[in-house]
């Protein structure tokens, strides 16, 4: 039975990948600074009392771990620039003691509008937000670590969405956690084609090349492709299916108030990050995951509908039965 250290795991798809490793046979470590709290939370792992930001915790924890998940992110984006270099180095500076691959959980903020419409794999990264510069880094780092004795595995997918993934845009803009769906708020415009990536596809991709990280490359990248929502309603019209099929009320859409959030950045972090992000809403975008397929066969994938559903079921948005 091989051994993980998984970093992150109370958040949206550390827990997921550690959920679905545990199922697969690993035995899963999670590193966490309240035990208890986690313990009551999610019983299933061995969770170890340690902080992301202390290298010497990191590399005890990882003792005889043969990968180490780095999904780790400061709460709320508060002093994100400051904390995530640090922790990644945390975490390689394990690997490499271990001789152990590091999974991180890509996006495609490190891309700009050059790369677009087509991201693949080796496309150029030229970021335009102080974010995306900071996502080259940490990638940049992983390749470097490659080459000193650790192994590094990325996967790049679309934005998430899940039961899960509460801090995304579509628990965050979309529809709100808890509450029923009578509006549905598109951040983008028709015609616009926009990336998504169900979030237990995205573990379920992982755990499925780990299984076969011997025969991948020291440093080894694969995009998802996801679903690829191509004139910006799919994924609207999807909730609204099944909004009215569970509640027989069909919601409304509008647009995402874009306004508003400009006038709350200076007071919430996550606002700016949100802000930050708008021009992956303004350029149509979709990612080739030709080499993910040559590898596992094909790529994990739920129907949008069932994902749709699954995710409003977990959010408390829709009743858990018809």
């Amino acid at each position: 039975m091989s051994k993980v250290l998984v970093l992150g795991a109370t958040g949206g798809i550390g827990g997921e990948v550690a959920r679905q490793l545990k199922a697969a046979g690993w035995e899963v470590c999670a590193l966490t600074r309240d035990v208890d709290k986690a313990r009551s939370q999610q019983p299933g792992f061995a969770w170890l009392k340690g902080d992301a930001l202390k290298r010497d915790e990191v590399i005890a924890a990882a003792r005889g771990c043969a990968v180490i998940v780095h999904a780790v992110n400061p709460p709320g984006y508060r002093n994100w620039a400051e904390q995530v270099l640090p922790m990644i180095d945390n975490s390689i500076a394990a690997a490499i003691v271990e001789g152990a691959t590091v999974v991180l959980p890509g996006t495609v903020y490190n891309f700009g509008p050059d790369a677009f419409p087509v991201l693949r794999e080796d496309s150029p990264q030229h970021p335009q937000t102080r974010k995306g510069a900071i996502r080259v880094q940490l990638e940049q780092r992983l390749l470097h670590a490659s080459r000193q004795g650790a192994r590094g595995l990325i996967v790049r997918a679309g934005d998430f969405f899940g039961a899960q993934a509460a801090n995304s845009w579509f628990s965050q803009g979309l529809v709100k956690p808890g509450k029923p769906v009578s509006t549905v708020s598109y951040p983008g415009a028709r015609g616009v084609a926009h990336q998504w990536a169900y979030l237990p596809d995205v573990a379920r991709t992982m755990v499925a090349l780990l299984e076969r990280r011997a025969s991948l490359d020291a440093f080894a990248c694969f995009h998802m492709a996801g679903h690829i929502d191509r004139d910006g309603m799919q994924m609207v019209q999807a909730i609204q299916r099944v909004v009215l099929r569970r509640t027989g009320q069909q919601p409304s859409v509008g647009s995402f108030p874009w306004w508003l959030l400009k006038l709350a950045v200076p007071f919430v972090v996550t606002f700016r990050e949100l802000q930050e992000m708008r021009y992956l809403w303004q350029t149509p975008l979709c990612m080739d995951n030709q080499r993910l397929v040559e590898v596992l066969g094909s790529e994990p994938h739920t129907p949008l509908e069932h994902a749709v559903e699954a995710t409003l079921i977990g959010l408390g948005c829709v009743p858990t039965s018809a």
